[in-house]
């Protein structure tokens, strides 16, 4: 290995934008302090890519179905168990090409939806590190799951929910859902296995940080050697010390900046509501309808995206009328847009968010209030933890179809932009910004657990 660096980490992450991101932030960290990064991405994910990062080397790597992915593979099982052949075959034999070009690998840094990279890495004799990309709460939830603790999906009876290490009670509305199907429970399966070998890695890696989830980090640190290592967001929204991390560099979809950021600048300060449900979740043409009219009837301006999937299912005539009553004025419809740009902007006064952990990240660390409508997986439990545990947001809950009714939309969200309550979650939201940088900073609880993994690569390798 060159002199330059200190140690050479391989990067594995699920195969999706959003498990791609966090990891790909983890990667410029190490690499700011001189760990050479290598991503191993599959074939199938790179074909459909818009931009890649430049700043760090990319290597493909095959999970089967080399022409469409997760789609090719028609359902969730096929493609796992495919991916666990494929991929641990190729992946060794990059381990294999990186050694024989003077460049050996001393460490693999995967996600445990894969969880066959701990073999891998055990047989070239390697450090393994686990790097989840949900929160403290969501992981502790699916521990319990694996241990049998807890069922899931809940039965209607256990109406409070306690998990050890947990101090608010949960209640059935708030443990990850998943439509009670053959595939979902396959996908279950996936999330409960990220456990499944879990004592046999050398560190387990949270994109979190300490100060958010103290109590559940503490207590699953006494079961697993976990280092909190986030936020995960480019460093010019936090600490500003990686000068030329501005965004994550990688994206399946290209965003309308301009037009986004020209129009935020013709609106007043705190006065947008940003709506989003990011890059996967795709919503009932009924939700879709309620979500039209609890934006434009709450009489605030909004900026919403609409995937261009999910443009069909809009109200309609709504774009025309949007058009009509105001010249786009008072909304404006994207089909995708730069979301940091958009959160840090200072008309934005309010996010309404599907309660990805990735967004909930950006809010946090950008001090955005939101307003949040769940979906699925480990969304409801993000929701639950905005709402009770940091108080930087409201739920918009769901009817008994599971249908939020624009009524609920429209009065969360003034509740959030216009009264006495939301100023109290814009309080505790500027709040919580603070401590997402300073968690970042130079010796901040974050940066010191990524200064210690980095110094213990260097001692073993």
């Amino acid at each position: 290995m060159s002199t330059s660096h200190k140690a050479h980490c391989l990067i594995l992450p699920f195969p999706v934008q959003g498990h791609i991101n966090p990891m790909l932030q983890f990667s410029k960290r190490l690499q700011s302090k001189r760990v050479k990064i290598t991503i191993a991405l599959t074939k199938s994910f790179l074909k459909n890519m818009k931009e890649l990062p430049t700043s760090i080397s990319i290597e493909a790597i095959s999970d089967g179905y080399d022409d469409g992915g997760l789609h090719q593979a028609g359902t969730f099982v096929a493609y796992i168990t495919r991916f666990k052949e494929v991929g641990s075959d190729t992946l060794s034999q990059l381990i294999q090409k990186l050694a024989n070009s003077g460049c050996p690998v001393n460490c693999i840094v995967y996600d445990p939806f894969l969880p066959w990279a701990v073999e891998v890495a055990k047989n070239f004799g390697l450090i393994s590190a686990a790097f989840f990309t949900q929160n403290c709460a969501v992981d502790d939830i699916y521990y319990h799951v694996h241990k049998g603790v807890i069922k899931l999906p809940p039965t209607q009876n256990d109406e409070e929910i306690l998990i050890p290490g947990l101090s608010c009670t949960i209640e059935s509305s708030d443990v990850p859902t998943f439509v009670i199907s053959p595939e979902a429970e396959r996908i279950l399966e996936v999330m409960v296995n990220q456990f499944s070998n879990l004592d046999k890695v050398d560190w387990v890696l949270i994109n979190s940080f300490y100060e958010l989830e103290k109590e559940v980090i503490d207590w699953m640190s006494k079961i697993y050697p976990i280092k909190t290592i986030g936020p995960t967001i480019p460093s010019m929204y936090l600490d500003k010390r990686l000068h030329d991390d501005k965004e994550y560099g990688i994206s399946v979809f290209k965003p309308m900046t301009n037009e986004c950021l020209n129009w935020l600048n013709h609106q007043p300060i705190n006065s947008v509501v940003y709506a989003s449900f990011g890059s996967i979740t795709n919503l009932e043409a009924e939700q879709m309808e309620e979500l039209a009219w609890g934006l434009k009837n709450s009489n605030n301006n909004f900026l919403w995206v609409v995937r261009s999937t999910e443009e069909s299912k809009l109200p309609k005539n709504f774009l025309e009328e949007l058009k009509l009553t105001s010249g786009n004025n008072k909304g404006l419809v994207v089909p995708w847009c730069p979301q940091l740009q958009v959160l840090e902007h200072e008309s934005t006064g309010c996010f309404l968010t599907h309660c990805g952990w990735n967004s909930i990240l950006e809010a946090i660390s950008l001090g955005v209030p939101m307003v949040t409508m769940p979906q699925w997986a480990d969304q409801p439990t993000n929701a639950k933890l905005v709402k009770d545990v940091w108080e930087i947001g409201v739920r918009a809950k769901q009817n008994e179809k599971g249908i939020v009714r624009r009524e609920v939309i429209e009065e969360c969200i003034k509740l959030v932009m216009e009264e006495e309550k939301g100023k109290l979650i814009r309080e505790n939201a500027k709040k919580w910004k603070e401590i997402a940088r300073n968690s970042v900073d130079e010796g901040g609880s974050s940066d010191k657990n990524i200064e210690e993994f980095v110094s213990k690569l260097v001692t073993k390798s």
